[in-house]
């Protein structure tokens, strides 16, 4: 990698936004009235400056939201009020995702996860409407209403898969419409969404009112899949939908993640990767129906994403992950208002609680509160400037229009894979494997016009820094781990390896390094912070 930019010379600057650090994802409501869930919500946003939170469950039996009296609901918010208060005093908003079902209102019940969550459509609408409106109406009354306009409302999550909703593409739709127009009653200038559907798809699976399962066989007999057509799901149908009545649309969510699996609807356990640019090759296409759609104003909000949708995927844990995150957010610049990073921390009860202190969850933060290298990984995409002055591929420099200092990240995605990074699902043998794959990449950087000897420095996070692995398994890879043990680790994994360079008198800098593969690096003035919003 050699780069080379003259600040003196003629420069293409563009704005840069930092979409990425927009929302991050957690698992569940009841999950974020835990002091260890808390303390970590403080740590994302502080190190990747996350401005939004979304999770499930803020209906569910565990809340212990809604009541009826005498037929009317009258919902109760304490738990709610916990959790929310929690969320704006690490400086953080909601992007309220409504849904699942109260125990009171399921069609069905337990329908997914450990924690049970009922995923059918409510028995009756107009008590849905009810909760609905008495929520936003509450938010109002606590927070006020400047405040709960900054917010999002999203309705339901993945209603295409059975699991998470036992009904059908018109339930769904109706849904949407009672839901939008009990949160508009509240406030007409409130932002509303959907459909949050799951994965982008090759073929008619959900074409029809409910998955048909025996689409599956395009997929399955493809010999490559990054040949088919994938397109996200429902999107043309409900944007229809909702022109057709009239309907706002405020931003469309779908969940792009870059497999061709979302649980096991294959009933085959196979999970099959899609090529390491699915991400911004889905977002260019979602940005193309988006503009031709009757709401080219809306925002677009992927309001889950990860390199696989499995809690229990070893690479999660790994610098492969971290190096997957920077290449698809770097590549995806301009085709959307958030990639959500699904989710924070690994104080995640999906498939229940992790029982390992690295299971392969999805979080940035293991269940200790120890960083992983993708929590590294978004603290470096934060720190970048809100201009673009240099974009190679694997590399980017910006700088920051208040104060003219640069910064640069940079990583090593090895050609030698093709794939989005293979996943580890049942032991981390293949993620080592993943790890050591890959040669090393000799790099070069020369910026001219900077301030003359003025320090800088290069921290390169990889797998023996910024990362816990090795020495957890330096410790005999501990089960239960002492509160030494847990120190260690969030010691070792802090942060990675610093080099310090200086510019010439002339205000040259030169800068030489070899990053190994699956490598991220920062290279900013030494001393100072990352942009924040």
């Amino acid at each position: 990698m050699d780069l080379r930019l003259d600040l003196a010379g003629p420069l293409d600057v563009r704005p840069l936004d930092h979409f990425w650090s927009r929302v991050v994802g957690a698992g569940r409501a009841n999950e974020g009235l835990r002091a260890d869930w808390q303390r970590q919500l403080v740590t994302a946003r502080e190190l990747g400056g996350f401005r939004y939170l979304r999770f499930h469950g803020l209906f569910h039996g565990d809340m212990f939201v809604y009541r009826e009296v005498d037929g009317v609901v009258q919902p109760y918010f304490q738990y709610v009020d916990l959790l929310f208060d929690a969320i704006l005093e690490a400086g953080m908003r909601p992007f309220v995702e409504f849904g699942f079902s109260p125990p009171e209102l399921a069609r069905e019940r337990a329908t997914v996860f450990w924690w049970g969550a009922n995923g059918s459509p409510p028995t009756d609408y107009a008590k849905w409407a009810q909760l609905v409106r008495a929520t936003v109406e509450h938010w109002v009354a606590r927070y006020g209403l400047d405040e709960v306009r900054e917010w999002y409302f999203e309705v339901w999550n993945e209603p295409n898969l059975a699991p998470f909703f036992r009904g059908t593409k018109s339930e769904y739709f109706e849904l949407y419409r009672v839901s939008v127009e009990a949160i508009r009653s509240v406030d007409a200038s409130l932002r509303v969404g959907g459909p949050a559907t799951s994965n982008f798809v090759p073929d008619t699976r959900f074409d029809g009112e409910t998955e048909d399962l025996s689409q599956h066989e395009v997929v399955l007999t493809a010999e490559n899949l990054d040949a088919l057509d994938w397109k996200p799901v429902w999107l043309d149908d409900f944007l229809a939908f909702c022109a057709a009545d009239a309907l706002p649309v405020d931003f469309v969510s779908c969940h792009p993640y870059p497999t061709d699996w979302a649980l096991d609807e294959h009933s085959q356990g196979r999970k099959l990767t899609r090529g390491v640019d699915a991400t911004p090759t889905d977002l260019r296409t979602l940005r193309a129906l988006v503009d031709a759609s009757a709401y080219p104003d809306a925002e677009i909000h992927l309001t889950e994403w990860n390199s696989s949708s499995s809690p229990r995927d070893y690479t999660h844990d790994y610098p492969q992950a971290a190096a997957y995150v920077v290449k698809a957010n770097l590549e995806s610049l301009g085709l959307v208002d958030s990639l959500a990073y699904w989710t924070f921390t690994d104080v995640f009860e999906e498939s229940g609680a992790g029982q390992e202190p690295f299971h392969g969850g999805f979080g940035m933060l293991s269940q200790h509160g120890i960083p992983k290298p993708t929590m590294h990984a978004y603290r470096m995409l934060g720190a970048l400037g809100d201009e673009l002055l240099l974009q190679r591929g694997g590399a980017v420099v910006t700088r920051h229009s208040g104060t003219g200092d640069l910064a640069a990240v940079l990583y090593h995605y090895p050609d030698e894979v093709v794939l989005t990074v293979p996943g580890s699902f049942d032991t981390r043998d293949a993620a080592d494997r993943t790890l050591a794959t890959g040669s090393t990449l000799p790099v070069s950087i020369r910026i001219e016009g900077l301030p003359p000897r003025t320090a800088y420095r290069l921290e390169v996070v990889d797998a023996d820094h910024g990362s816990a692995m090795a020495e957890w398994e330096r410790l005999g890879s501990p089960l239960n781990l002492s509160r030494a043990d847990a120190a260690t680790l969030r010691a070792k994994a802090a942060g990675g390896a610093v080099e310090e360079f200086t510019t010439s008198e002339e205000g040259v800098l030169d800068v030489r390094a070899t990053l190994r593969p699956w490598s991220v690096a920062l290279l900013a003035r030494s001393g100072v912070e990352g942009l924040r919003d």
